[in-house]
């Protein structure tokens, strides 16, 4: 049996105390930030570490708001390897220090009303989990889709 190799990531929808929402912009266009997991790296240290990097900004992690799996499988950057399962988690969190700036990794990052969050995101994977957290009631969503070729929700629902 060959052993399963999944990339987990984290997510974080930061909130400052305006009810602004922080984006950053991608390559791929608007996003809200996050990304991969170190090893050695806790969840939590992870979202930290990434919103950071991507921002400039330091923040509380408050709850989990989702679990997605995205079961695409397709190469890898080199063409060879082929890129596992991801397992990402996204957190509610709160602003609590620093200044706003780009990075090797964004090319803007600003605050935005939560009512115009979903006129900037437009990969459909992240628009589908910023949706889970403005219907966040306290459970926890929980979506299995792939994003290659296409979009493809293939399991919706609260754990």
């Amino acid at each position: 049996m060959i052993m399963p190799t999944h990339i987990v990531a984290v997510g974080g929808i930061v909130e400052n105390k305006k009810g602004e929402i922080l984006l950053v912009k991608v390559r791929n266009g608007w996003v809200f930030p996050g990304g991969q997991v170190e090893v050695g790296e806790n969840l939590i240290e992870a979202l930290m570490r990434e919103i950071k990097e991507e921002s400039g900004i330091d923040i509380t992690v408050s709850h989990l708001i989702g679990v997605y799996s995205n079961t695409s499988t397709y190469p890898g950057y080199n063409g060879v390897d082929m890129v596992p399962t991801k397992v990402m988690m996204d957190f509610v969190c709160t602003y609590s220090g620093g200044e706003l700036c780009t990075s090797d990794e964004t090319s803007d990052c600003r605050w935005v009303p939560q009512s115009d969050v979903l006129q900037y995101i437009t990969a459909p994977a992240i628009r589908t989990r910023f949706q889970a957290y403005l219907e966040f009631t306290g459970t926890i969503a929980y979506m299995e889709y792939i994003t290659k070729p296409s979009f493809e929700m293939k399991l919706k629902r609260t754990i």
